[in-house]
């Protein structure tokens, strides 16, 4: 297999992009290849809870940002000034900078009442709309595209700003789009926020 697609790689290789995006749209047909791999993430009982929003109009991304500015804001202040300082030059989003947002739903309903395999962990259908996404990361990683994951939302405000039905609740806005170049280091170690765990702290043998 080429190196750059080795599996291991990509998932060395992938980030949570922010600033690195080119400004040029993703083309339809990677796109749509992203989502087809997003598709084949397994769900518990089949029940392929997720669906795809594709946002590309400026008016609508431009109202997001604002909002996802809004909530980094508030964020901002309730942070001791040492910790302030270290997140001030942290990127949360590139909302408009990609040209491409993909809302990630979840509708906990679909397959009907009895779900196979959701029995006792409820939350298995929570947990294969997280699979769908990673699907789309790690495609995505391959293609040279980026994608950025923005959490700093109210679910209301982006359930009314996509019209979302009652029942499906959003997941994740991701940014989506060619970048420049994958950093190195991811941001938040880059930037001083938190280190990653070594894998020898992660692993346990037998019991935790």
């Amino acid at each position: 297999m080429d190196e750059e697609h080795n599996i291991y790689e990509v998932i060395r290789r992938r980030r949570d992009v922010r600033a690195e995006f080119t400004g040029e749209l993703v083309d339809d047909a990677t796109l749509m290849r992203l989502l087809d791999a997003a598709h084949r993430a397994p769900s518990v009982g089949n029940s392929q809870p997720w669906d795809f929003v594709i946002v590309r109009d400026p008016d609508t991304l431009s109202r997001f940002a604002t909002h996802v500015a809004d909530k980094r804001k508030e964020f901002h202040a309730s942070l001791p000034p040492e910790r302030a300082r270290t997140f001030d030059p942290i990127k949360i989003e590139g909302i408009t900078e990609s040209g491409t947002g993909i809302v990630v739903t979840h509708d906990d309903s679909r397959g009907g009442p009895q779900i196979l395999g959701r029995a006792t962990v409820p939350e298995t259908g929570l947990y294969s709309t997280i699979l769908a996404i990673q699907n789309l990361w790690l495609a995505a990683t391959a293609e040279g595209i980026g994608v950025g994951w923005v959490s700093f939302y109210d679910s209301p405000v982006l359930t009314e700003l996509m019209q979302l039905p009652a029942g499906i609740r959003p997941v994740a806005w991701l940014c989506v789009g060619p970048v420049r170049e994958f950093q190195k280091v991811p941001d938040l170690e880059r930037f001083g926020w938190r280190d990653r765990r070594p894998l020898s702290e992660a692993v346990h043998w037998e019991r935790y």
